[in-house]
Order: C-alpha cells, then structure tokens, then sequence
C-alpha cells in the first residue's frame, strides 16, 4: 500500500497546524460559527444534530493494521469507545469535542491519514472495490490508478471550489463492486485491441434527490491520458455546472440538461488542448507509484478449498460464514474475507475500539498487514490463507465479528438517519435493526438481496440502488418510509421503483415480509435472485402484495 513521502507528510502536517490555529480563533470567539463553518468543512468537520462529527479519509478503503490501531485509539480517546464506517470507504466519529479536534489530526497523521476533503464542495476520497489488488477476476489492480488520482485531486487549486462535491470510483474488475455508475465520475477497466488495459469512463451519475445512471462519455482511455481526460471532465464542470441552485448543481443535471454527445464534445476538445502537457503520465511515474502496491510474499498453500458441507451439520454458523463471506483470490490457497459490522439487532457499520483492535490483531497476523473498508460498511482482510481460516473466524466470534451475512438481508447499508445527521428527515438505525431481528432466521430463504436504508432524499444509505430501499420523510410530523425495488449498484445499474405511499416504522418489517412472501411465491427455482425475479416480474405483483 502506498507510503507517503516528504511531500506527503509535510504536506499534511502543515495543513493539520494550519486548522489548529482556526480552531484555536472559534474556541476564542475571533470567528464566528459562520465564518468557521466553510475551514471545518475542508478539514472533515461537520456539525450534527447533536455535536460535531469528524469525517476520517481511507483513500480506496485500504488501511494497514497501525492505522487501525489509532483509529480505535481515536474512538477511546476522543469519542464514545466506536467509530462508523461509511459507504465513501471512511469513517466517522460522532462526538468528538472541537477541542480535541486538532488532537486527532495530528494523531491521525502520525499514521498518515486525515481529514482533507472528506467534504466540501471539491474532490472527494476515491473509492474502489473492496478486493482490489486480489479478487480473482480482476483485470488490474485500480488501486495505483486511484492513488494517483488523489494525488492529483488533493487541493487542486482549480477544483477546490466546485458547484458542488464531486465523487470518483474505480474498478477493475468486470463486476462493478464500486458502484462506479453512480459517482460524478466512474472508472471501469477495459482493453483495446492491442489488449493494453486503459479505462472506461463514465460520467453523470449520482442518488439523492434525482437519482441518475451514469452516461459513458468514452469507452477507452490509456493509463498515460487518464489525469488530463479527467481534468477536462473537471474543467466543462467546473465552467458549466449550476451554481444558482445546491439541488442543480451535480454534474448529472449538467450531463443531463446539456446532453451527452454536447459534453463529450466539450470535454474532447478541452482534452485535446491539454493532453500531451503536464499531466500527461509517465510510465515511470505509474511503475514508481504501482511498486508502493506491490504484491505479498504469497507462499504455496497444500490447502486450497474448504468443503462447507461438512459443516453444514456441526457447526451450521461456521459453514453460512464460508459461504457468504469469502470470495475468490487471485492466488490459490487464499481468499478474501469479508467481517461483517452487521450483527443482528446491531448498527450497520459501527465497530468498537476493542474490535478495531483486533481487526488489527488479524490483519497483522494473517492478512499481510492489510485491511480494506468496503463501500457496504463491512471490512475485509485481502490475503487469507485457506488453512487460517478456521482460526480467524474464532477470534471473529469471540469478539463479536462472526456474523455470515454478506449480501443477504440483514447486510444492510443504513445512514445514520435522525438519531446524528441534522438533514435527516427520519430514523435509519431503528428500522435496520428491526428488520434484521425479524428475518434473522429466514436470511438464507431469500438468499442474496441487497437492503438499502437512507433517512432523508439526500440517500446516503443508498437506497436507490437497493434490490429493496427504503427511503424516510416526514409528513405532518410524522416519520414515514418509502418502499423502492428492483435498484442495483453493478454493473447492470438501475434505479429503483417506488411502490406507493409510505408506511410508518412499525409496519416496515410487516411490509417487507409481504414483498419477501409474494417473492418466495413467485420466483422460478430456489436461484432465481430477488433482483433477478423482480426483472422478470415488473413492479405489478409487489405493489399488490404491499397495498392490496
């Protein structure tokens, strides 16, 4: 993973001194509220419901066990004892106190992290796959290629004030685990005809409050032009984007008022003017760059599989986690296993100091010293040996980590909702934790579906693009939820379908259980996927099976 250098850390450090000082002038009143908000904002620093809240980066979700350490460290020291992951690969704290803020900054940078654009109306933290760099099927290893980008995006003199926040994802693998399609900006790899591998570029995408697809604006850009193609993007934004309305201003509107074809001629003729200038990519500085991502000392493994089925019987916990939570490795005898921050009845996303701690613990022992946040609010160790497996499921269990629930049900992606967010129109954490303790003992029935949970239109939780979504607004002064299906975040990108009218908390998990029953009902084979079920079928039979 990458190593910061004398720029890096110099670079960091001066900024963590240079927000010292504006705290130290709010903490004496020499700035108002006001005059603050706009330098917190750029430091990661935002003003909750109930306290401020620090927005930590985890450039592409990779972190190594020492900086897991601080962040538990951080989540003692500074907060209430946890931290909460989020969907952009970061992690939150909630109640931080302001004085204590430039603490954390430079106890973060001790182990080069921090809080730059984490908000803000700029480029915010580059998010990837979660497998990267060991996923079987993948193309490349993006990881190199989104460490650049931030490199280049890191106060960038002429991106630092967009129309509005600007997000990037990249994959390299064929299956879309990054949600690429719904960014401002996403990043797919893809080979030409003389099989050199570049990228396909996507632009246009976006949730909130007018949810949007991404148009691809070029199938095939070469490493070397990758930076000068995306700073043209930047540029017909930064020229053309909305400035007169928060809610117009996403490059989306702009991609869709304007059209596809006119952008892409926009961005062609701003890329041709600066291609072959500065930001052109050496193919040294890719190699000096890609070294710092260099692969583990893998050893040959005797053991290569694990046959669940002979656990199905004695040890049923153990066999749903080996088969929801370990995907493919590139190298044989390893896998990638993903620790789910979903226990039932749980927070979605949230770890404790103590399992922080010893996440750390496994990662450095058994996982080559890496880590990866995932876009779904799990984290994963990359680089598991088969034969350890057995023996990092026990130290999951027995710190409360072993729930095998990737992909089903109850691995929801939930916002924080009212109970932290000022914006929220209703609550996130309840409803998730209510419908994972009323289908706890059905998870396997449904198989894989993606349940998606967002407080407010602003759809941090994603609800859009999940299989099902569920939406919170507020009507009369009261908290209703919004049922969507048949969203996806892949590859094969769509948005979700409103059902009808809302329905209150209480009636969630019943509502969902009609939508799940008429599923079980309807779907051809115990294979057939809610999503794929919900293609074949159309909205007609849910919208019956909820509202009569």
């Amino acid at each position: 993973m990458y190593r910061y250098d004398e720029f890096d850390a110099a670079f960091v450090r001066q900024r963590t001194e240079q927000f010292s000082h504006q705290v130290q002038r709010r903490l004496s009143g020499e700035l108002t509220e006001e005059q603050f908000r706009p330098l917190r904002l750029m430091n990661g620093l935002y003003l909750q419901l109930h306290a401020y809240m620090l927005r930590v980066a985890v450039p592409y979700g990779t972190l190594n066990s020492t900086q897991m350490r601080k962040l538990a460290y951080i989540a003692r020291t500074y907060d209430r004892g946890y931290g909460h992951f989020t969907t952009r690969q970061n992690i939150q704290y909630n109640w931080p106190k302001l004085k204590d803020v430039p603490a954390i900054l430079e106890e973060l940078a001790s182990v080069e992290m921090h809080a730059i654009q984490t908000s803000g109306n700029c480029i915010r933290n580059v998010t990837t796959d979660q497998f990267a760099g060991a996923a079987a099927d993948e193309i490349i290893d993006p990881r190199p290629v989104a460490e650049i980008i931030r490199q280049w995006s890191s106060l960038h003199p002429e991106f630092s004030y967009l129309p509005r926040k600007f997000k990037i994802a990249i994959t390299g693998a064929p299956q879309d685990r990054a949600a690429v399609k719904f960014h401002d900006i996403g990043l797919m790899a893809a080979t030409n005809d003389a099989g050199d591998v570049g990228w396909r570029v996507f632009v246009g995408g976006g949730l909130g409050r007018t949810p949007m697809v991404a148009k691809e604006i070029s199938d095939y850009v070469p490493h070397e032009y990758l930076l000068p193609y995306l700073e043209a993007i930047l540029r017909v934004y930064n020229m053309y984007g909305r400035r007169d309305n928060k809610y117009k201003a996403r490059i989306k509107i702009l991609v869709h008022e304007t059209g596809i074809e006119t952008i892409r001629e926009q961005v062609e003729a701003e890329f041709a003017e600066i291609k072959e200038g500065v930001l052109k990519l050496p193919q040294g500085e890719l190699t000096r760059i890609t070294e710092y991502f260099a692969e583990p000392a893998f050893q040959p493994q005797t053991d290569t599989k694990i046959d669940i089925a002979q656990f199905e019987a004695t040890d049923s916990a153990y066999a749903r986690f080996l088969k929801h939570n370990l995907h493919p490795h590139a190298k044989e005898g390893y896998t990638s296993v993903t620790i789910s921050l979903k226990p039932i009845g749980g927070v979605p996303g949230d770890a404790t100091d103590t399992q922080m701690e010893a996440v750390a613990d496994l990662a450095e022992q058994y996982s080559f010293d890496e880590l990866r946040v995932s876009h779904e609010q799990n984290l994963v160790l990359p680089h598991v040996a088969i034969k350890d497996v057995r023996t990092v499921y026990d130290a999951l269990v027995a710190n409360k980590l072993q729930e095998g629930n990737a992909g089903l049900i109850s691995d929801i992606i939930a916002c924080p909702g009212l109970d932290y967010c000022a914006l929220a129109n209703a609550r996130s954490i309840p409803i998730a934790q209510a419908i994972s303790e009323k289908f706890a003992d059905r998870e396997e029935e449904f198989g894989e579906l993606k349940l998606k949970i967002s407080g407010c239109i602003n759809a941090c939780g994603h609800h859009h693009v999940g299989h099902i979504g569920i939406l919170g607004v507020e009507k009369k002064g009261t908290e209703l939820y919004q049922i969507t299906v048949g969203g996806d975040a892949t590859e094969h990108a769509t948005v979700g379908s409103i059902l009808g009218r809302g329905v209150t908390a209480e009636e969630v998990p019943g509502a969902l259980e009609k939508l799940l029953d008429r599923y079980m009902a309807e779907r051809q084979g115990a294979d057939e996927t809610f999503i794929q079920a919900y293609r074949r079928l159309g909205d007609a039979p849910f919208k019956e099976a909820l509202y009569g």
